[in-house]
């Protein structure tokens, strides 16, 4: 069994979807599609995810892309996405197992400063969280995978040797950028048996 596990977050242990983020606040499917994709645009999230722009920022730019009725909608989406992110089926309780056989569980997360600030008061999430030995946001940091300066830092910061772990996480590039500094990584396609197969074989170093 793999000695510490590090975790993406978005799509790995929540779902990160526009139209379930969106759906609590727009009911027309149309205006929903719409505010969903300005939102949730990468145009923006790349940004949050290194720090560089805040919410503020985005809310102004959303007036220059939306109808005005729409306006205060689009608000409400991105103040609230964080409290509107459903679980991935099994992956806690897969963890859970993980822990109570002995491993470490580490978080590594493309995610924004507000996220980093916010999460303990979301329900159910924060308390899961707050069970993991390490958590790493690349927001306040100013640093995101793949590059592998924010690996470096979080074993590092947790003392570990990348040999000792294993990467999982949604993006290929990502998985790309773990295995650059040594540490081996695995693609999660939102099958959590399969995923706890592979953490759980008596193959996997230590």
């Amino acid at each position: 069994m793999y000695k510490n596990i590090i975790s993406d977050f978005g799509k790995v242990i929540v779902d990160f979807d526009a139209d379930i983020m969106t759906s609590p606040f727009v009911k027309n499917e149309a205006d929903k599609k719409l505010v969903g994709d300005v939102v949730f645009d990468r145009l923006y999230w790349n940004k949050l995810d290194d720090g560089s722009i805040n919410y503020d920022e985005i809310k102004k730019d959303f007036r220059s892309r939306l109808p005005e009725r729409l306006w205060k909608t689009a608000d409400k989406v991105l103040d609230n996405w964080l409290y509107n992110l459903p679980p991935t089926e099994g992956i806690r309780e897969l963890y859970e197992e993980l822990r109570e056989k002995g491993a470490r569980l580490y978080l590594l997360s493309n995610i924004c400063i507000e996220f980093a600030e916010n999460y303990k008061t979301i329900p159910e999430t924060g308390e899961f969280l707050s069970s993991f030995d390490g958590l790493v946001f690349s927001g306040p940091l100013h640093i995101t995978k793949p590059g592998k300066e924010i690996f470096e830092h979080l074993l590092g910061k947790y003392n570990l040797k990348a040999e000792d772990c294993i990467f999982i996480d949604d993006s290929p590039i990502n998985v790309a950028g773990a295995e650059k500094v040594g540490i081996k990584a695995y693609l999660f396609d939102g099958d959590v048996e399969k995923l706890r197969k592979v953490l759980l074989s008596s193959a996997s170093p230590r």
